[in-house]
């Protein structure tokens, strides 16, 4: 199969994936190739042993068809799982032939995002299609009955949704009301709304970090730590992404150095391990874990 044919039958593909209002000749036209010619796409997908339904004359790929757990599972990756096969093949020899094919081909797989909405499914599946319906065409949405951890609330946000985190678990917003930009988990979506009205404040959409104890925010704080050989292991292990702030000192000490967005996330991991973790030049971190203790103190002390 040559590659111009190739890529039209992967954009076809993704096209069908999530159609919910595209016919037969919308989809030729967007493709600029015949009807003629997705008429006959459509029947090499079928021979495949992939399912294709219509609705409403909209022809769409059941996500059930045999192979698309396969194909999803083989071509996405998250953060984390890309950076532990960095890792394991950034330690093969450098003169085996075979290192650089196996790093262009992870690159490959962990920037391709034909099929990322294959891994989507149910209440989330229709989310994730909606927002992107309304990123793509610039459109506000409600995010209603969104259930909020941090506010201990359940109510509709209007948002102008502009950007996805890895397999779309979260979405980057803007929010008029508070001026600012947040993410907002598409697991705690009741449902989304498109609205007609179009974005007004796309200048001050801003992406976020995330920091390696997967918190979120605007902007970082440094911390810096000194981790005996435990708590070094234990980093490395529920945080893969840590390894690469660390810098080994012995064969029983290591230094961690990076912005986190929040004392949450890294209070926690250094509260779980106080007896091997030297807090340094963070006083910041040092008055939170503080303040945790005496709270925590204040909480379970006799009366």
């Amino acid at each position: 199969m040559d590659q111009p044919k190739l890529e039209r039958l992967l954009r076809l593909m993704k096209m069908l994936t999530a159609n919910n209002s595209l016919t037969i000749d919308e989809i030729a036209y967007k493709l600029d190739i015949s009807s003629r010619s997705v008429y006959r796409y459509i029947d090499t997908f079928r021979d495949a042993g992939f399912v294709i339904k219509k609705t409403n004359n909209c022809p769409k790929l059941d996500k059930s068809s045999p192979y698309f757990k396969e194909i999803s599972e083989l071509i996405h990756f998250t953060e984390e799982e890309a950076y532990i096969l960095k890792s394991a093949i950034e330690s093969i020899d450098e003169n085996n032939l075979l290192k650089q094919n196996l790093k262009k081909k992870l690159y490959t797989v962990y920037d391709y995002n034909i099929l990322a909405e294959t891994i989507v499914s149910g209440k989330n599946g229709r989310n994730v299609q909606r927002l992107v319906q309304a990123i793509e065409n610039k459109n506000r949405v409600v995010l209603k009955n969104y259930a909020s951890a941090h506010g201990n609330d359940i109510r509709d946000r209007e948002v102008e949704a502009y950007a996805f985190t890895t397999n779309y678990v979260q979405v980057w917003c803007y929010c008029p009301d508070e001026h600012q930009n947040k993410l907002f988990k598409v697991s705690r979506i009741g449902n989304v709304e498109v609205l007609p009205h179009p974005w007004q404040n796309e200048l001050d959409h801003q992406s976020g970090y995330i920091d390696v104890f997967r918190m979120h925010s605007n902007q970082t704080s440094p911390v810096k730590l000194k981790l005996g050989l435990r708590a070094a292991n234990l980093l490395m292990e529920e945080f893969p992404l840590a390894s690469k702030h660390l810098t080994k000192l012995s064969n029983s000490e290591w230094m961690f150095s990076a912005g986190v967005c929040s004392f949450d996330g890294v209070g926690r991991f250094v509260m779980g391990l106080l007896d091997d973790i030297e807090i340094v030049e963070s006083p910041e971190l040092e008055k939170y874990i503080a303040d945790r203790i005496k709270n925590i103190q204040t909480k379970f002390s006799l009366s």
